[in-house]
């Protein structure tokens, strides 16, 4: 049995289709002016993010660094006396 819709048939009924529903599709004259304006902007804003957030990063790690370099001890820890007296001498 053979059926009644043809490759030929279902192919010209899908192209009036699609051509019938291009036909409703209205941009407007500055459609793509308008879609690549907010593209840029968004863009803009997020190299800007980006820019504040690594100085923030940035400024943080050098006051933290300053900081703890700026964290020094009350008094200064002996390294060296030297005096060869009080260092403790071997037992033989």
């Amino acid at each position: 049995m053979m059926n009644d819709a043809s490759p030929d048939r279902t192919e010209r009924e899908l192209q009036e289709a699609l051509a019938a529903l291009a036909g409703k599709v209205h941009a407007a004259p500055d459609a793509y002016r308008t879609a690549r304006g907010e593209w840029l902007r968004r863009e803009r804003r997020r190299r800007l993010v980006l820019a504040v957030l690594v100085a923030v990063v940035f400024a943080l790690a050098t006051l933290i660094g300053l900081w703890v370099l700026n964290q020094t001890p009350a008094h200064p820890g002996v390294i060296f006396s030297g005096t060869a007296a009080s260092l403790p001498r071997p037992h033989p």
